[in-house]
């Protein structure tokens, strides 16, 4: 059987990868409403201040400050009531030294006001007349103009997911459209003559595709197209021409199994043949996932993914998922999110290879996280269904002991 290329590190593969892509990102007009998970082509200014007049956060009555000073309950102070702030309208009343004005949350502020006290801090008395017990700092309780967004200001940066938050705050503003990164296309193959399509029951020796299926689940969680290119045969010709049809159609593609280093494991030839530079890499100090494969046929890339469904898809976690944040565009694509945890038990490991261990958390004394290695074989996919994340044990190490606090990569 012949060896794998030299082995790099998980970095250095990305990282070599990277520095051959040169991508020159589509982007595209989107409804805001719709772009929940796009990810922005351009920083977003604000057309105007946000709020565009004074606001008061709470029920209660507008005021000018220095006029409640030394109120309390025991010694209030007491205001003429000018009258209230219609929701929805500027007043058509200023105050003037001694008065107040009935404003609700939202409500626009008199002009000389500058100070809101809350409803719950006073008492009306008769005559029209507001009793306060609690004194107020000037622009308590009060939202000035342009405290949120000013005018002009960046209110999301270029390469930012849109979430609700981000979905309202440029509605508010009345930003109903926006520019966004074209969502990549990916494409996924699944080779084997072993693998069948999972409505079918398999006969001695044959599997169902697991893989085309959660890793679609994944690039499509992540903001990309799937394109499925169904199921071939250990067969060079047959995997050149799929392979061909999908480099005119894709941004990139995948290519499960195929990926070992053995005489039927055709796929590292057959994606040299497709365009230069080639191969990229052909085995990463990882485990699971070493005959992971990258390769470039121009600006589109080919990733050669282990066949055991664990392997395949902590790859996908790790280095496969960075790749496509690139075709996303996404600013912050290298960070992804994480907890801390104790480890409850040894786990061994072999130096000058990075391993990824499946862990489930649970949840200790104080909100300390404790985590629990799920040990198991690259080919049990429920293995990574009972887990929560992942942790990395560093190559220079020998494996990590029971006590020691991990960062645990969430899924």
């Amino acid at each position: 059987m012949p060896e794998f290329l030299s082995l790099v590190s998980p970095e250095a593969a990305l990282s070599l990868l990277f520095s051959h892509l040169h991508l020159d990102l589509r982007d595209e007009d989107t409804k805001t409403e719709q772009a929940l998970g796009k990810v922005t082509a351009e920083d977003i200014l604000s057309p105007q201040d946000l709020p565009e007049f004074r606001r008061s956060t709470v029920d209660g009555y507008s005021l000018i400050a220095r006029d409640s000073h030394g109120a309390s309950e025991s010694l209030p102070a007491y205001l003429k009531l000018a009258g209230e702030v219609l929701m929805g309208n500027a007043p058509e009343f200023d105050l003037s030294s001694k008065e107040c004005a009935l404003i609700h949350t939202g409500g626009m502020l008199p002009e000389s006001a500058n100070a809101v006290v809350m409803l719950e801090d006073t008492q009306v008395l008769d005559a029209g007349e507001i009793e306060i017990f609690r004194s107020v700092a000037s622009g308590e309780n009060v939202i000035e103009i342009g405290e949120d967004v000013p005018e002009g200001g960046i209110v999301i940066s270029k390469g930012t997911r849109l979430r609700p938050a981000e979905i309202g705050g440029l509605l508010a503003l009345g930003i109903t459209k926006i520019r966004t990164i074209s969502s990549p296309k990916i494409g996924i193959i699944s080779s084997g003559d072993e693998v069948i399509p999972p409505d079918q029951n398999p006969k001695p020796g044959e599997v169902r595709d697991i893989n085309s299926y959660t890793l679609g689940a994944l690039i499509n969680e992540l903001g990309a197209e799937v394109i499925h290119y169904g199921i071939i045969p250990d067969d060079r010709d047959d995997l050149r021409e799929i392979l061909r049809i999908g480099l005119q159609e894709c941004d990139h593609i995948i290519v499960t199994a195929g990926s070992s280093a053995s005489s039927r494991d055709l796929t590292a030839d057959v994606m040299n043949e497709l365009g230069d530079p080639g191969v990229l890499v052909h085995g990463v100090s990882i485990k699971p996932g070493k005959p992971t494969i990258f390769a470039l046929a121009g600006e589109k890339v080919m990733i050669g993914l282990p066949g055991n469904p664990v392997s395949a898809l902590v790859i996908a976690y790790i280095l496969v998922k960075p790749i496509i944040q690139v075709y996303l565009g996404l600013k912050n694509r290298m960070t992804p999110a994480s907890i801390p945890a104790k480890l409850i038990m040894n786990v061994p490991s072999q130096a000058g290879r990075e391993d990824w261990i499946p862990v489930r958390l649970i949840e200790g004394e104080k909100g300390v996280f404790q985590a629990e290695p799920i040990f198991g074989r690259s080919n049990l996919i429920f293995l990574l269904a009972k887990a929560d994340g992942l942790v990395k044990i560093p190559s220079s190490t020998t494996g990590l002991e029971a006590g020691v606090e991990v960062s645990v990569r969430l899924f």
